[in-house]
């Protein structure tokens, strides 16, 4: 198969190209990925964390991992463990490590092994960092990568079946995540408060609890990082935040980000790169807000027949007043407040009664 030579972020990267992404690719690689890529990074890079142990056990083509070394922080990496099930991943990611000239540095790539991805978690000891990135559902690797996340270790989550977590199709939301669900305007949210339980609910098996610290939807994936604590009592307190909403779930109704993590990594962003700037601008606003839950304001106007949508800089004037509000990340004609919904709807009433009265 043919290949060509691409670069994403610093990293110089070899990889097989044809008509269009799949899982029939001999290495898959997945540009529309490179912002969750960046996320990792600029997310490690703000953590108070020195001489890390990661494991990348779905590694492909290599490129978070070649990322990891250029571009993270040089006290952050103690080792780097890079799986994949494929041996012509491996032989491609000796490639693109030999084309990044990183060969000097392979003393803090330990590991560079062709297992399951389940097998390599579980004959290791373990990690401070693991990083399950699959095609589809992650949960086949849930608990093998849990069984080895260390005390206050991080655990990366991204699952791209958003169809089944946002109610498309609601028996395979149950199957998969023991939760239902319907299409609704706010599903994205529900979906990825989905997916945060069922993550936690493996990992209270094995006295673990697994806070968001960053969380967000994008494309067609949702992405998760969370802390662990090891203890009974954390877990417990973890549990207690399950709950339904509207009859949809059980899901999480805790934070979603941690606002000082989401400000820093809003700090550590290359001014230059405007669209993951925007982004993370938005979730580090959103982030002060801890609602379940926001408002789509075409939606609340058609349902409550108001006639007129409000210009976004008077409605965020006028809530402000008494309220908290802010754009959120998971859609853009819509807020996050803690205003009630009765209250918005006489503030939006009162915006269009204000702008007809001036026209006239």
């Amino acid at each position: 198969m043919k290949s060509k030579t691409i670069q994403e972020g610093k990293a110089l990267l070899n990889i097989p190209i044809d008509k269009k992404i799949s899982k029939k690719l001999p290495v898959f690689y997945n540009p529309v990925m490179k912002l969750n890529r960046d996320i990792s990074i600029i997310l490690m890079n703000s953590l108070q964390k020195k001489e890390i142990q990661i494991a990348l056990p779905l590694a492909g083509t290599g490129i978070r991992g070649i990322r990891f070394l250029l571009e993270l922080k040089k006290d952050k990496i103690k080792h780097l463990y890079l799986n994949d099930y494929s041996e012509k991943a491996i032989e491609l990611i000796k490639e693109n490590l030999n084309l990044n000239k990183l060969k000097s540095k392979t003393k803090k790539i330990t590991t560079l092994s062709t297992n399951d991805a389940n097998l390599f978690l579980l004959n290791s000891k373990g990690f401070d960092y693991i990083d399950i990135d699959p095609f589809g559902t992650p949960n086949p690797f849930l608990d093998s990568a849990i069984t080895r996340l260390s005390r206050n270790g991080i655990l990366a989550v991204t699952a791209t079946d958003t169809s089944a977590l946002c109610g498309t199709y609601p028996n395979s939301c149950l199957r998969k995540y023991w939760a239902t669900h319907n299409t609704n305007t706010i599903m994205h949210e529900l979906g990825l408060r989905i997916l945060i339980r069922k993550v936690q609910l493996i990992a209270s098996q094995h006295e673990k609890a697994l806070t968001p610290i960053f969380s967000y939807s994008k494309d067609h994936y949702m992405r998760v990082f969370f802390e662990c604590e090891k203890s009974k009592q954390k877990t417990d307190e973890i549990l207690k935040q399950h709950e339904r909403i509207n009859n949809y779930g059980p899901l999480w109704i805790g934070q979603l980000w941690d606002p000082k993590l989401t400000a820093k990594m809003l700090k550590n962003t290359q001014k230059t790169d405007k669209e993951l700037l925007q982004f993370i601008s938005i979730i580090a606003e959103e982030s002060k807000i801890q609602t379940v839950g926001f408002f789509n304001i075409h939606q609340i106007v058609k349902q409550h027949k108001l006639k007129t949508i409000p210009k976004k800089e008077a409605l965020f004037k006028e809530i402000s007043k008494k309220y908290k509000i802010s754009l959120t990340h998971f859609n853009p004609i819509s807020i996050r407040s803690t205003i009630p919904i009765n209250e918005l709807i006489k503030t939006i009433k009162k915006l269009n009664k204000t702008k007809k009265n001036n026209e006239t």
